[in-house]
């Protein structure tokens, strides 16, 4: 599929400032530096209607929405670039269109492969087993 325009794209998106957890100290307690993304999928308008279905359709339970959150770093500014560059990868990624697997045939070797380990592991099971001989002495 094409490529979405990715600054209309991320015009779209809602971006929420709040406090970071963590290590940071005066800062982490005083600047909202962390970064929220809210896309709702079904209202955008950079995305036609077969991009919407195959997100929508890609995404945990048929969400129609993405929130992507970001307080790895002490400077809203960097947070937000790295959640705007995560959201625009997810996007790209699955806007991927996936070709159809065409099955194939084993090789002749991974066949023996698999015949020389089945024969392996019925032999460690068949020396587990009692004996004949085991069973008259009890």
């Amino acid at each position: 599929m094409e490529l979405v325009d990715e600054n209309r794209l991320l015009s779209e998106c809602v971006f929420t400032f709040t406090r970071s957890s963590g290590a940071g100290g005066q800062n982490v307690n005083k600047v909202s530096t962390k970064v929220e993304l809210w896309f709702d999928i079904s209202s955008s308008k950079v995305l036609n209607i077969e991009q919407k279905d195959l997100i929508i359709s890609r995404l945990k339970n048929n969400a129609t929405t993405i929130r992507l959150t970001s307080g790895r770093e002490r400077t809203q500014m960097s947070n937000l670039k790295l959640v705007s560059s995560r959201f625009i990868e997810k996007i790209k990624g699955l806007l991927v269109i996936i070709p159809d697997r065409i099955p194939t045939e084993p090789s002749p070797s991974s066949k023996e492969k698999r015949l020389t380990n089945k024969k392996k592991q019925a032999e460690k099971k068949s020396g587990r087993k009692m004996q004949q001989n085991d069973t008259d002495r009890d």
